[in-house]
């Protein structure tokens, strides 16, 4: 059996800690790049998802959307009676500086919220109104939920 010298920093030095950073770091950025490309370039991955609130009532389901600059005419509301599903797009607006740049940190591009209700609802009979950026809609519950009594067993 032959006697070895032990060196434990042998392995580190092999592994070069400071280029495997680098090289996790550049791979990161592509994977965000795709998501959301900041080189002015169309987005086509993820670009923005608008928050919500749902609050529900005895008679409704109430959804806020935060959707602001947008006109009414470029979002779309359709109703199931399990879910309400909202989708638009918000345009980018080109502008051109002749002796400076232009930063932008909007988001542009396509958006979908696809939103599953706790109850279920009468689609027909959905309501919405859009101002100051806050999309309300009033979701009435359908005639069967509101009414509906459950037994429960004991034991």
């Amino acid at each position: 059996m032959a006697i070895m010298r032990w060196e434990p920093f042998r392995e580190i030095e092999r592994l070069e800690p400071f280029r495997e950073i680098d090289t996790l770091q550049r791979q990161m950025n592509r994977l965000f790049d795709r998501l959301m490309p900041t080189d002015g370039g169309e987005r086509t991955g993820f670009t923005f998802v608008p928050a919500a609130e749902l609050e529900e009532s005895e008679d409704a389901v109430h959804v806020r959307l935060e959707v602001p600059g947008l006109d009414a005419n470029d979002i779309h509301v359709e109703a199931s009676p399990e879910s309400i599903s909202i989708s638009g797009e918000r345009k980018s607006e080109t502008k051109t500086e002749e002796n400076g740049i232009t930063r932008s940190e909007f988001r542009y591009g396509k958006f979908q919220r696809v939103i599953p209700l706790p109850t279920l609802i009468q689609n027909d009979k959905v309501q919405a109104e859009y101002k100051n950026g806050i999309l309300r809609l009033t979701l009435p519950k359908a005639e069967s939920e509101r009414n509906k009594v459950v037994k429960v067993n004991i034991g």
